[in-house]
């Protein structure tokens, strides 16, 4: 375990996705569940099938049917997602949101929002109050959170490709020399 600051890691999770599509419940979910796992949180996604309409339902029909399949699913499953999160949070350490996905509709249920401390100069600062400033953000913290989304949105393979080569430094580390 790594520790940073007083804070411990939390045991590693490379089974997780594999654990929880054993533990839901057979039905719930159109394909194996997803888990997007980080060091706070485990979001499992999983995918219901969409409402027959008819060949002329409008877009708005369709959203509106796909919302009321994921309304449906969170209230009928709400018991049993419980009694697997709790599992799920006593395994691997981290809190567990649920996501579902219906069609072109997604929605993810109540998630953790965890906050992040940082030291900005005035360059920085200057770039959130002119979110705040101009309405596009309420506050800095919010502005901070939609630079790192759009960030996240417009650099996707980069980061992944930078996840990869850690994933590949930390197989490395636990190898060790022989």
């Amino acid at each position: 375990m790594r520790i940073s600051g007083a804070r411990t890691e939390p045991p590693a999770a490379d089974d997780a996705a594999a654990w929880i599509t054993g533990a839901v419940h057979d039905g719930w979910f159109t394909e194996p569940p997803q888990a997007v796992i980080d060091r706070d949180e485990i979001i499992i996604w999983g995918r219901v099938p969409a409402p027959d309409l008819a060949a002329d339902a409008t877009d708005a029909d369709k959203a509106a049917a796909q919302a009321g399949r994921i309304h449906q699913f969170r209230e009928d499953t709400r018991d049993a997602r419980i009694k697997v999160a709790l599992q799920v949070e006593h395994r691997y350490q981290r809190k567990v949101s649920w996501g579902v996905r219906c069609g072109d509709s997604e929605d993810l249920f109540t998630h953790l929002s965890a906050p992040v401390m940082t030291r900005l100069r005035q360059p920085e600062r200057q770039v959130l109050d002119t979110l705040v400033d101009s309405g596009v953000a309420r506050s800095r913290s919010e502005a901070l959170a939609w630079c790192v989304r759009l960030v996240g949105e417009h650099s996707e393979e980069w980061l992944t490709e930078l996840r990869d080569a850690m994933t590949k430094v930390e197989d490395l580390r636990r190898k060790g020399p022989q």
